[in-house]
């Protein structure tokens, strides 16, 4: 079977959660049987073809991308009409405006939809987009939700025409399938190797994270907090830790994926603050249930309290709330027990829930469906 996944970025040109749930749809399926190619948009699309582990990744050139929404030529339009006339199944992660766009003017192949999020942010956009989204997904053969809470909160996705094609499949993360072997070496850099408790953030600096929270929250933290990443709010944040005078909190910068998970690893708990549904699912949440990590999230009716079950494998805290986040990060600082059970608790809901395994059975699942169906919608 041959699967061609779209999203307006993707390795090597960004790192983030969408693109890290690609790769593990690809490394899942690709275990059983399925020819990955992902199309996506760079700034510079040279070369043109790439091949990763994972995938065959097609790229072209991205001219603009208001409001996050990557916009492409008539040779991404033209390059997308092979790759679907080459495909068994195209996989569209939403919301991308101009996937739609291109969607619309391909042939007809069966089609499946990841609901990674509904349109938060920009209003505006939403109101203009509205037509063709809903065609969209009219059209679409099934799609998928990755949180029972977001498919019940998500409007969109309460429609009843909607509700027939929803398919609840939980991201996951293939283990050991890169074989990293953790560098240590980030933890003496960090002077973090003489086994002090820290909690964790990794992740894009971005309006939806939080971290204006977990910055204020720090001010009554009991520990050391390590923050991972890079992204637009970075100097913003950075000139609040400086105000409030906080030694207690560390950036450190983009790092490699060895030295990621050798401080998730190490880590008391790891923190995911997002206040706004922007922050659909949350994909470090699996990692650091993987590594049998205790987690501190939000309440904010999204996959991060799928992932993250209060009192089970970790607290869920009102979103915005420093005390309330102060108050669960100290409580795993100071009780060593407590975040083991909790982090044994999200072991075992990674391997019933989260692991590769599953969720490359529910995408391939899902795509043979597709095939199979006896009707293909018709646009």
């Amino acid at each position: 079977m041959k699967v061609l996944h779209v999203y307006r970025t993707y390795f090597p040109d960004s790192q983030g959660g969408g693109q890290e749930a690609i790769r593990q749809i690809c490394l899942s399926t690709q275990a059983l049987g399925v020819e990955n190619t992902v199309f996506t948009l760079s700034p510079n699309p040279s070369p043109k073809i790439i091949q990763r582990p994972e995938a065959t990744v097609v790229r072209c050139r991205s001219w603009a991308a208001p409001a996050s929404c990557d916009l492409g030529s008539l040779d991404a339009m033209t390059t997308f009409r092979t790759l679907v006339k080459q495909a068994d199944v195209v996989h569209y992660l939403f919301p991308w405006p101009f996937a739609d766009l291109l969607h619309e003017l391909a042939p007809t192949k069966p089609s499946v939809l990841t609901y990674v999020s509904d349109v938060v942010r920009q209003k505006w956009l939403n109101a203009a987009y509205a037509p063709l989204m809903w065609r969209t997904l009219k059209g679409m053969n099934a799609i998928i939700s990755n949180a029972p809470n977001y498919m019940q909160s998500s409007t969109i996705l309460s429609d009843s025409f909607i509700r027939s094609k929803l398919r609840q499949i939980p991201l996951g993360k293939t283990e050991n399938v890169d074989e990293i072997e953790p560098d240590q070496t980030i933890l003496k850099h960090l002077n973090l190797d003489q086994g002090e408790p820290f909690i964790l953030f990794v992740g894009v600096f971005r309006y939806y994270k939080g971290l204006h929270t977990l910055i204020d929250a720090c001010q009554t933290t009991k520990g050391r907090v390590v923050v991972v990443g890079e992204g637009p709010e970075g100097a913003r944040l950075k000139a609040k830790v400086a105000q409030l005078g906080l030694k207690n909190i560390t950036f450190t910068g983009r790092v490699s994926d060895p030295e990621k998970m050798a401080l998730i690893q190490a880590c008391r708990a790891l923190v995911l603050p997002s206040h706004l549904r922007s922050e659909a699912y949350g994909l470090v949440l699996v990692e650091a249930s993987m590594c049998s990590k205790p987690m501190v999230t939000c309440d904010i009716g999204t996959g991060t309290s799928y992932i993250n079950l209060h009192n089970q494998t970790g607290f869920v805290v009102s979103p915005e709330s420093p005390i309330e986040l102060a108050q669960a990060m100290n409580s795993l600082l100071a009780d060593a027990k407590l975040a083991e059970s909790f982090g044994h608790a999200a072991r075992e809901r990674y391997d019933m829930l989260f692991s590769g395994q599953a969720m490359g059975q529910g995408y391939l699942n899902v795509f043979n469906e597709a095939i199979n169906s006896s009707v293909i919608h018709k646009r």
